[in-house]
């Protein structure tokens, strides 16, 4: 009996297909169909539709028969395209052909960490295509910030090198890189610098023991956003993943909430 449920389950979970678009590398996602609002999930930099968030998400909207979206970035997982060669606005592009050519009617955006640049860039574009917003370890502008607040010497020594290099656990070698030309592309894209024109509704969760995005980002973008409905919740002991049971019940039930206010609203 418990091949037959296996099986069952197995045959139920979405597959990979491709996106095919012209001129840009093909790109990979995973779709259920359901009901509206349906749930897109944006990934985080080098990370892909297949981590424990994103299979979680699935298996919940799953529950609830509600529509649900994951995908590759290009160069990222099972899409096409050379990870080095991307920029925040190419995966700015990516998103937002998800939006307006694989997901129907308004969706619930999950960013993680770059995802959560990526969802704000997504909804102040899309605003009719996005119902509500959720970040977890929302990276707004970090790249950005992060190396202009180096000392001068550092930066110099950097642009004289043409990358900058930044350890991290969360990377599969260790560190980061980033080309100069990555860093100034990525500074048209920043959003923290305005009022951010967003009216949806906002939750933002964020790890207090995040070593790679501080959580004070997540509070900044909450300051910025025109919404009048933004929450911010600090997990104390949080890390930049946010991939414990705990953090995916949290996520899971900030999303259940918003399905929830968004289908009385109707």
């Amino acid at each position: 009996m418990g091949n037959k449920e296996e099986r069952g389950d197995r045959r139920h979970k979405s597959t990979v297909q491709y996106a095919s678009r012209p001129d840009l590398p093909k790109l990979a996602y995973r779709r259920l169909k359901g009901k509206s609002p349906g749930v897109v999930f944006l990934p985080g930099l080098g990370s892909n539709m297949n981590g424990h968030k994103a299979e979680s998400l699935e298996e919940f909207c799953k529950s609830l028969g509600h529509s649900y979206l994951r995908f590759d970035y290009t160069g990222h997982g099972a899409s096409e395209g050379v990870f080095s060669e991307g920029t925040i606005g190419t995966w700015k592009k990516d998103v937002l052909y998800v939006l307006d050519e694989l997901a129907e009617g308004p969706q619930i955006l999950v960013g993680s960490s770059i995802g959560g640049w990526l969802m704000l860039l997504a909804a102040i574009a899309r605003p009719e295509k996005t119902a509500a917003l959720v970040g977890i370890s929302s990276a707004a502008d970090h790249i950005v910030t992060s190396f202009n607040s180096l000392p001068l010497e550092t930066r110099k020594e950097f642009e004289a090198k043409g990358e900058w290099t930044v350890p991290s656990k969360n990377a599969e070698e260790g560190h980061y890189k980033f080309s100069m030309d990555f860093l100034r592309e990525a500074e048209n894209h920043c959003v923290l610098h305005s009022p951010i024109p967003i009216t949806c509704p906002v939750r933002l969760i964020h790890g207090l023991k995040d070593e790679d995005v501080p959580w004070h980002i997540s509070m900044q973008v909450a300051e910025r956003i025109l919404s009048p409905d933004v929450d911010i919740i600090l997990r104390r002991h949080g890390q930049h993943r946010m991939s414990d049971k705990d953090d995916i019940k949290l996520m899971v039930y900030t999303i259940d909430d918003l399905i929830d206010k968004l289908t009385t609203m109707v």
